[in-house]
């Protein structure tokens, strides 16, 4: 009986395992998003303002730059920065396939890896899980045949996490991208914990909430004990409360002001606060 209950637990355990991906690759844990602040058109001060930007975050030990095809002219912006810097071997690029029908998705994809002007995308994800059935497909034989590294969803503001669990349960994908934040801890209960058991990264955006958590906070101190761990604002306390979450590998601010991505980055530098101080600091900035 013994025996025939722990092959039948095997088993039934099999299809995980087989779906189970080595954990992704290191990644500085605070990256550059480009919602909204990359979208500046053709304007050549604005571009070189983004370049500017971009040259920071290389500068201060950023790597990951993330985009779509939703987000206007941003990724054009990232390529023309891109190519001013001659920085196309330094970033690693995540960008995303937004459009209904698979069919129309390899077209997308080569329309925006020519605005990036990269060889191949490290990572792609199907943006807010649009046409997801589709898509998946065309990503994981892009990576089979080596025109992508990695295969990714997105969600954001806290939509469709019970598809995004089960995307995630059933399919061998390698990084999700979700919100999350001290005020937006939904993904605590199971979306960070599944990404840990199936060794897939986690991806956060909107980590100031388009900055209206740090305006909301910057009205009050930032606590001594928090300053301790080397932050010197409130945007430092809140990254190093996301990239500290084991299930993490990287945090996506954006900004258009070249002292705001070193304030960013520098979140990466210092000790880093452990589970107590985490949930302590999460309680603290809810009550404010």
């Amino acid at each position: 009986m013994t025996d025939r209950r722990s092959l039948l637990l095997a088993a039934a355990a099999a299809p995980l395992a087989l779906h189970a991906q080595p954990a992704p690759e290191r990644l500085p844990p605070v990256g550059l998003g480009s919602w909204i602040t990359f979208n500046v058109g053709n304007d050549p001060a604005a571009r070189e303002a983004c370049a500017a930007v971009m040259r920071a975050f290389f500068e201060g030990g950023g790597r990951l730059i993330d985009s779509s095809p939703m987000y206007g002219s941003a990724q054009a912006t990232i390529g023309h920065g891109l190519a001013a810097l001659g920085a196309q071997a330094r970033v690693w690029s995540a960008d995303k396939v937004w459009i209904s029908g698979g069919s129309r998705g390899p077209v997308q994809i080569e329309a925006s890896r020519a605005l990036w002007g990269v060889p191949r995308f490290d990572l792609l994800q199907v943006h807010n899980l649009l046409s997801w059935e589709e898509h998946l497909p065309t990503l994981f034989a892009m990576k089979a045949a080596g025109r992508l590294r990695h295969v990714g969803i997105t969600t954001s503001e806290g939509r469709r996490h019970r598809e995004i669990e089960s995307v995630m349960a059933a399919h061998p994908i390698d990084f999700v991208q979700v919100t999350y934040n001290p005020l937006d801890r939904e993904v605590e209960q199971r979306i960070l914990p599944l990404a840990r058991e199936r060794g897939i990264g986690v991806i956060v955006n909107r980590p100031f909430r388009e900055g209206a958590l740090l305006r909301a906070l910057a009205r009050h101190p930032l606590p001594p004990w928090m300053a301790e761990l080397g932050c010197d604002g409130w945007a430092q306390a809140v990254l190093k409360f996301i990239v500290s979450h084991p299930a993490v590998r990287c945090a996506i601010p954006a900004t258009t002001r070249v002292d705001h991505v070193r304030q960013n980055l520098g979140a990466m530098r210092g000790p880093m606060p452990d589970a107590a101080l985490r949930e302590r600091f999460a309680r603290h900035v809810a009550g404010l």
